[in-house]
């Protein structure tokens, strides 16, 4: 949504459309999972009184909303991709099947995973690590808006301190508010590594793909 308060902002979308072309133009392959919280929250909508299941279904299908449009933007600058749902909707996009996936990976697309894990009760985070060991990524970057991981809140605590490198379980047991506690958990029984970092800053993303030292390290 970028600086607004709702919804999607082309300029926005544009942007991380050119962010991740920098990277493809590189011969990385590239797979991304997108999130709705900026069109509908399933957390927020059942702390409302609304039925969790039917809120987690309405926020999957806010994720596919934002995925057709990044799909629509990096295809404007020439990028090849192929989006696929956990939720079957043949008109709109292809179903979740890995064999394709990976192939489309292979031959230089980017694959945009959309509709979470097509589960209830199972946030965006959880899908991204999914996602990651069945096209058996070699690292999962998570987007955020800050620049990394502290070891408290740094909007509360001013005196907060960066986390350049830590391990699954120290975030497990702190709590560390960065992912799901599922994903993270996933992504230590598969010894996937993290890098958690601030897409406002132009260019982290090919930083980091290309080996520079960006926001923070979680592996083993």
């Amino acid at each position: 949504m970028g600086e607004q308060d709702f919804g999607i902002s082309s300029k926005m979308i544009g942007y991380v459309a050119e962010e991740v072309k920098a990277v493809v133009d590189l011969g990385v392959q590239v797979a991304l999972v997108v999130g709705g919280g900026n069109i509908f929250r399933g957390v927020a909508g059942s702390s409302q009184g609304m039925d969790r299941t039917s809120a987690d279904h309405m926020g999957m299908l806010a994720t596919i909303i934002n995925g057709l449009a990044l799909q629509d933007s990096l295809e404007k600058k020439g990028v090849q991709t192929r989006m696929q749902t956990a939720i079957s909707m043949h008109e709109v996009a292809e179903p979740f099947i890995v064999r394709r996936a990976v192939r489309h990976l292979e031959k230089g697309r980017v694959v945009i995973f959309g509709a979470g894990t097509g589960s209830p009760y199972f946030t965006t985070d959880t899908a991204a690590v999914l996602r990651a060991q069945e096209i058996n990524a070699e690292v999962l970057l998570k987007a955020t808006k800050v620049d990394g991981l502290y070891d408290s809140d740094p909007v509360v605590n001013p005196d907060a301190k960066f986390v350049k490198q830590t391990s699954y379980m120290n975030v497990l047991e702190k709590q560390l508010k960065v992912m799901d506690m599922t994903a993270i958990s996933l992504a230590m029984d598969n010894d996937l590594p993290l890098i958690v970092f601030n897409l406002k800053n132009m260019g982290n993303i090919k930083k980091v793909v290309t080996g520079e030292e960006v926001g923070t390290y979680i592996s083993d």
